[in-house]
């Protein structure tokens, strides 16, 4: 019988939301084929999260819990993964789309000598091999590609696939840990987090951005109050980025973050190909702007040409006596 196998990604003990979409999809994939699904865990003090992983419908859990794996480590982990995959001979894994997954993806991919699909938005079957949707240039296209070779590595674009929950035997294996320097030769040892309050960025269902309409840094404060009225994070075109107005760390496009949240307002942001090439994904786009010709009114679902500075003040107001 066929083996699908997902990387569950976690940070400081808390399975992140795009780990339960891999497990969701896996589990998907596993039924369509009558496949087993096996879940990777890797870190310290994560043995808690096997229920959880079990619920979304994982039928063996392996799990490598070690204080020495506190730190994330991308040679140790892929070694970690790589003696997963060795031990089951799955034809598929999946992973997430996050700076860890396709790094880790690029890694087992290289060690395991198998091919790599990255920033998937779509996964089906097709006969006996797997068949994935994912975009190109900038996501102008899409290109449809069949994996005839196994095991093939798969990352998975957040938000995208849909985390369901559903049963699974759940048993649980621990992984031995045993990694020489080599495996360990790159460890990060800090991690600084700028806590906003808000939503991250990838992770965020709703969120509001600004671009160069914003016409200062001064004024991403009624962007701030909308984004906080709805729960949600704030992000920046590469020219508000450019300019100073924000930090790196809140770019949204082909040189920033790519999102696929539930909603999307972007607020005084043209919409140049380099910015829709990150979240041309999402569910629901609003766009706000005052020029009727920008582009991004092609790909918006919903467009105000209107001043920003009058529109943005009135959704927050209105969301306000919606959600009061």
């Amino acid at each position: 019988m066929s083996q699908i196998l997902v990387f569950a990604e976690q940070r400081d003990g808390q399975l992140k939301s795009y780990a339960l979409e891999a497990i969701s999809e896996g589990r998907r994939l596993a039924d369509a084929s009558g496949a087993n699904l096996s879940v990777c865990l890797i870190g310290s003090g994560v043995a808690g999260l096997v229920s959880t992983i079990s619920s979304y419908g994982a039928d063996t859990i392996y799990t490598a819990d070690d204080g020495s794996l506190g730190s994330y480590s991308p040679g140790g982990y892929a070694k970690l993964l790589a003696d997963v995959l060795a031990s089951t001979g799955a034809n598929v894994v999946l992973l997430s789309s996050s700076s860890m997954g396709r790094e880790l993806g690029a890694l087992l991919a290289a060690q395991s000598d198998a091919p790599l699909l990255s920033d998937v938005i779509e996964t089906s079957w097709e006969g006996d091999h797997l068949l994935v949707k994912r975009p190109v240039y900038a996501g102008k296209a899409f290109l449809k590609v069949a994996a005839k070779k196994a095991p093939v590595i798969v990352t998975l674009r957040p938000n995208v696939f849909s985390a369901i929950e559903k049963a699974g035997a759940g048993a649980s294996e621990p992984l031995p840990v045993a990694l020489s320097d080599g495996d360990k030769r790159v460890v990060v040892t800090e991690t600084s987090m700028q806590d906003s309050g808000r939503p991250e960025l990838t992770e965020a269902s709703i969120i509001v951005s600004g671009g160069r309409g914003m016409g200062g840094p001064e004024n991403y404060s009624i962007i701030e109050d909308l984004a906080d009225t709805l729960g949600a994070a704030v992000g920046a075109s590469r020219a508000a980025v450019d300019a100073g107005w924000r930090s790196h760390a809140d770019q949204v496009g082909q040189t920033g973050k790519t999102v696929s949240p539930n909603l999307y307002i972007a607020c005084g942001i043209s919409g140049a190909i380099q910015h829709l090439a990150g979240m041309s994904s999402s569910k629901c786009i609003v766009a706000v702007n005052s020029d009727p010709e920008a582009p991004i009114f092609k790909m918006a679902d919903y467009g105000i040409v209107a001043d920003l500075f009058d529109v943005v003040p009135a959704l927050n107001a209105a969301a306000k006596e919606l959600l009061a």
